[in-house]
């Protein structure tokens, strides 16, 4: 399975335990290795598939905060807008669901969109559990925009806690299939990724305007819960360059 930019180089700063939890200090000093060597790593995209309720405005918040720093340093951050969307409980929908650092100003949010596992446009929605706007305490817009995040296919570690609590969601040798925003994210990553590639010189927030401004409307959601769209990958770019 081919992912978004296969040609681009990574750089993995791993901050969670095999099981996907950590702390905030750990993407903290990630965050901050990330502003101290990001040119001599030539890094221009940071991706963070992982997030936390939000618990202060966000000019407190030190994820925010960290996040706002790399933005102005010329990267362009893409985060999870969170996996809260849907009230387990009751199947309720939740607005106001987005996490932190996706209630960050400057980072694109990214919600996921559940595709129907087809080439057209014409069935896809946003996914039920897909963060929603606005941002608890600041009550911004968010997420930025939607992307592929339901039925995602992807690496998988052999010996990953995934693989073994989750074996009916193995695709074959070495790949798995997960939903979440967690994965809609990398999928805006990438599209940066094309995007500077296309033409360096864009700003941080040019490449995060041109993904609003190409980004195609869901029908029946409203912009708390897809932003500007769905993401226009041969649209961004092409306008990119």
């Amino acid at each position: 399975f081919t992912g978004v930019a296969p040609g681009a180089s990574i750089v993995a700063l791993k901050v969670l335990d095999s099981r996907g939890a950590g702390t905030t200090s750990n993407v903290l000093a990630a965050l901050e290795w990330v502003r101290a060597n990001h040119r001599a790593h030539n890094i221009k995209v940071v991706n963070l598939s992982l997030g936390h309720p939000v618990y202060e405005k966000a000019a407190y918040d030190p994820l925010v905060i960290a996040v706002e720093d790399l933005t102005r340093q010329g990267l362009v951050v893409v985060t999870a807008a969170g996996n809260l969307g849907k009230l387990k409980t009751t199947g309720e929908i939740m607005y106001g669901s987005v996490t932190s650092p996706g209630n960050a100003p400057s980072a694109i949010t990214v919600g996921a969109a559940n595709t129907q596992g087809t080439l057209v446009r014409s069935d896809d929605v946003v996914a039920d559990f897909s963060g929603r706007g606005p941002t608890r305490l600041d009550k911004a817009i968010k997420p930025d925009v939607v992307a592929p995040g339901y039925a995602v296919g992807s690496l998988v570690s052999p010996y990953s806690y995934l693989k073994l609590a989750y074996p009916s969601m193995m695709l074959s040798a070495g790949y798995m299939r997960l939903n979440g925003t967690s994965m809609a994210a990398p999928v805006v990553a990438g599209a940066a990724a094309l995007m500077l590639q296309a033409n360096p010189a864009l700003s941080s927030h040019t490449v995060k305007a041109v993904i609003q401004y190409t980004a195609q409307r869901l029908p029946g959601a409203d912009i708390m819960t897809q932003g500007a769209g769905e993401l226009n990958v041969p649209g961004a770019v092409r306008l990119a360059k």
